[in-house]
């Protein structure tokens, strides 16, 4: 197939087309875990997979305990189904473990530190206890463990990786966590080889059609461990213009969509694949991520590609948002694709377009 009809079919793939899921734990299953370091982020790329709620209706929905933000790959937040959390720590995020005796020794961190840390969260969490960020970092302090610098994030990213507590919903504008195993009352327990095909099998209905190399880059998995993955999903080869790929046949039987989405910066649509090549070119990419910092910027989406990057200010009366086009194209195009997060975000909408 060409590069056009696999970006549609990636669209989707990627629950931006009719296809669609009842609900915030059916769209994290669907895609197995979705980028989730920036929160509202993250509650943005749910709104825009469940046409018609609200940002209040998604936040209560990530309250009920089936979803949870923790660690599971890359050392990157990921929000996940609650009840996959433990397998995905055990089989991707364990790869993280191995290089933190490292960065401790960078910031002054000793190995028993790190386990006086877990062991003074799990005691302070414990019984349901939901707690605030600087409240457990008050709590490490209080316990004799230095929190200065980089060294609290590592504590409670170590926690978290261990599998001992996990990221819930804000309190306010300030982060809250729990104990892992209160959160999720529920436990899938696959072997390792069914773990490696569901997690294959959901990357690539999710994301498809992309490549084996994507894969191994959004999990952190060896090239060994996705092609047993992929080997085990029951998947259909395609070939996009000579580059072999894979697909959810499921998917494939949907067929493409084409249209507009504004997607927020930290989503799947990109953050899902080491090569965005097919998306934008490396000149957009650049102005996507200025200054290759990791941050991304919002972008406008036609049939796949980048057309434009966009701001939101929320104020009193309306939401603002500031379009910088990377492309020519008709405002009305982009105003059809930005008027669902104004009904998210439940305010008017007005466009201004900021021209590079």
């Amino acid at each position: 197939m060409d590069v056009n009809t696999a970006l549609s079919l990636r669209m989707t793939s990627l629950l931006l087309g009719p296809r669609s899921q009842p609900d915030v734990l059916g769209v994290a299953e669907w895609f197995g875990a979705m980028q989730a370091q920036d929160l509202n982020s993250i509650l943005w790329s749910l709104g825009a997979r469940l046409p018609g709620l609200t940002l209040p209706e998604v936040v209560a929905a990530t309250e009920r305990g089936d979803v949870v933000r923790t660690w599971p790959m890359r050392g990157t937040v990921h929000l996940v189904p609650s009840a996959d959390a433990h397998w995905m720590l055990e089989l991707t995020g364990v790869r993280m473990l191995a290089g933190a005796a490292k960065r401790r020794e960078q910031i002054g961190l000793s190995g028993d530190d790190a386990e006086r840390a877990v062991e003074i969260l799990g005691s302070a969490l414990a019984g349901g206890g939901r707690q605030t960020r600087s409240w457990c970092l008050t709590a490490l302090r209080e316990g004799g463990v230095e929190v200065s610098g980089q060294r609290g994030y590592h504590l409670l990213w170590f926690a978290a990786q261990r599998g001992v507590t996990a990221i819930a919903p804000n309190e306010g504008a300030e982060q809250t966590f729990v104990l892992l195993d209160d959160w999720a009352t529920k436990r899938n327990d696959p072997s390792r080889e069914e773990a490696l095909a569901i997690l294959a099998h959901r990357y690539f209905r999710s994301h498809g059609p992309t490549t084996i190399k994507d894969f191994a880059g959004w999990t952190g998995l060896t090239m060994t461990d996705a092609r047993a993955g992929v080997a085990a999903a029951g998947l259909t080869a395609v070939d996009v213009e000579g580059v072999a790929m894979w697909a959810d046949p499921a998917v494939l039987d949907a067929g493409p969509v084409t249209g507009w989405w504004a997607l927020p910066g930290f989503d799947e649509y990109l953050l899902g694949y080491k090569d965005r090549s097919m998306m934008a070119t490396a000149d957009q990419l650049a102005r996507v991520v200025p200054g290759g910092n990791g941050v991304f910027q919002s972008t406008l989406v036609c049939d796949g590609r980048v057309m434009a990057t966009w701001k939101r200010t929320l104020g009193k009366t309306a939401v603002t948002v500031t379009v910088q086009p990377m492309a020519e194209f008709d405002l009305d195009q982009a105003r059809e694709a930005l008027e669902p997060f104004a009904a998210f975000v439940g305010l008017p909408l007005k466009i201004t377009v900021k021209n590079p």
